[in-house]
């Protein structure tokens, strides 16, 4: 970062935190703190601003990477380019997504906007009509190769992290999600389990930095893991390519597609995978002796806290409730886990199947009625992990959910704005897009060795930062644009806690 720059930055920070502090030890006045009024308006002549300013970190991140140039060799569904290519259209769908755009008619907004055309250097940008009708143009086949396009661009994102990012293990992570849709006139969509009408579309990502990797959209109606193997067999290929040699695949019960073990086994894939608790598995779990079964401390517990650092358990107002009302309560008292050997029917080669048992109490109005026994079972090929260690991997499986939940309401790539099954579906590998723009901009910041452990704690904020909040500290910034010779500047006119992070990153562009 440039001094002049980290001065200016320093100033307004100090700026800041003196007014906080001055307003915190303000006597009162009497009178309400918001209370000013009498505001005129007025119209810029020479002035030029825009509420985006981070946007143009954005640009340059997709300018310095190939996505554009992949994009436009592998995709091909315009017959003629008047005047914007396949690349223009998916950007402008994420661009409006990473601006705050929230359904395809806000895509007039930043069209109408002189100052943000300016900013990427355009004449004009595609109408929500034309992005609409471009959405509908993709085929199935055009929609996978616009996701190898972004994974071809994303291989040179991995690649630039250096050897210590591949030798970590590349987890993938597979997982359906229900999108609901209130239409009646949405080709593809159907009823499914829960009874909500929509699609059911299935996520295939890569744990390590959150990023979607495959998105395939189907009705409503489809079983969760359906066309999930061969998407997970592409993502260990992907993963293998950027030079990951140890690959663990991680899911729910749906997706322990037992005729696809042997295979992964004899290809030297971990998996780790939830399995329905069947009765033959129940049998074999309850007829193991007492001393096979250990208690199962979850990772929290095994941590060790001094006894002076530990702190109180807040009040659990909610179990008083139910108690007070006397309604029915699932108490869980402990966790045990075990081990056996299974060969499932489909599968060759016998593999470990962990079984935990919860031991339950059923209560009623805080009067214990019976105890439960309930077994959850994890099929694994996994040898060097421990029992409960292979519990600890599913249980951060359970981080999907959260990347669904951001991809779903966070960036809203997981709906269903135009009208059949592939113009949503490529309408959600177009938005999603927006969320791995975020994540590749977190592994672009350099890691300069003095600083190496802050540098780091900063990559892994942005990583797992929401949407929303990533988009208020990094995008939505005021700028200034002001021409000067060749040069576009980017004048940012309010302070932000990230700003720091942010010109660290333009620094090494």
């Amino acid at each position: 970062m440039k001094p002049r720059i980290r001065q200016k930055l320093g100033i307004q920070k100090r700026r800041i935190g003196s007014r906080l502090r001055r307003a915190c030890h303000r006597r009162d006045s009497g009178r309400p703190v918001l209370r000013q009024s009498g505001c005129q308006y007025e119209i810029a002549e020479r002035a030029r601003g825009l509420s985006c300013g981070g946007i143009g970190a954005v640009h340059d991140l997709v300018r310095g990477s190939s996505l554009v140039e992949q994009i436009d060799s592998r995709v091909e569904v315009l017959k003629a380019h008047r005047p914007y290519h396949e690349s223009d259209h998916v950007l402008n769908i994420a661009y409006n997504v990473l601006c705050g755009g929230r359904t395809l008619d806000d895509l007039e907004l930043l069209r109408n906007d002189e100052v943000f055309l300016d900013a990427l250097g355009v004449e004009a940008l595609p109408d929500p009509t034309t992005a609409g009708d471009f959405c509908r143009r993709f085929a199935p086949g055009d929609i996978e190769a616009l996701m190898e396009a972004i994974n071809a661009a994303r291989l040179e994102v991995w690649k630039r992290q250096g050897p210590k990012f591949t030798q970590e293990t590349a987890r993938i992570d597979a997982d359906g999600t229900i999108v609901e849709t209130s239409g009646e006139c949405k080709e593809g969509m159907a009823l499914s389990y829960k009874k909500q009408w929509g699609y059911l579309p299935l996520l295939v990502s890569f744990a390590n930095t959150r990023e979607p990797l495959y998105i395939m959209n189907r009705s409503g109606n489809r079983p969760s893991h359906e066309g999930a193997a061969s998407y997970l067999d592409k993502a260990i290929a992907l993963c293998r390519e950027a030079g990951f040699t140890d690959v663990l695949l991680r899911g729910d019960t749906d997706f322990s597609q037992t005729r696809y073990l042997d295979g992964w086994n004899e290809d030297g894939v971990r998996f780790t995978f939830g399995y329905d608790a069947r009765g033959n598995l129940k049998k074999r779990a309850n007829a193991l002796a007492q001393r096979d079964y250990s208690e199962l401390l979850r990772r929290a517990q095994s941590a060790f806290v001094p006894q002076d650092e530990r702190r109180s358990r807040p009040r659990r107002f909610k179990e008083e409730f139910v108690q007070r009302k006397g309604y029915k309560n699932i108490r869980l008292r402990s966790e045990d886990v075990a081990e056996f050997d299974y060969q499932p029917t489909f599968c060759a080669t016998t593999y470990r199947m962990v079984v935990v048992r919860k031991n339950l109490t059923i209560e009623e109005g805080g009067t214990a009625l019976f105890d439960d026994i309930r077994y959850f079972f994890y099929i694994t090929n996994d040898r060097s992990l421990s029992a409960e260690q292979i519990v600890w991997e599913v249980n951060d499986r359970c981080n999907q959910e959260n990347l669904i939940e951001q991809l779903k309401n966070g960036v809203r790539a997981l709906h269903a704005p135009v009208n059949t099954l592939n113009a949503n579906w490529a309408y959600m590998v177009m938005a999603s897009l927006a969320w791995t723009l975020k994540a590749w901009m977190a592994l672009s910041l350099p890691i300069w060795e003095r600083w190496r452990t802050k540098h780091e704690a900063e990559r892994d904020r942005w990583l797992h930062m929401e949407f929303r909040a990533f988009r208020n500290a990094v995008i939505n910034v005021p700028a200034q644009l002001v021409r000067t010779g060749r040069r576009l500047v980017f004048r940012l006119l309010a302070w932000r806690p990230q700003l720091p992070v942010l010109f660290r990153l333009l620094d090494s562009s």
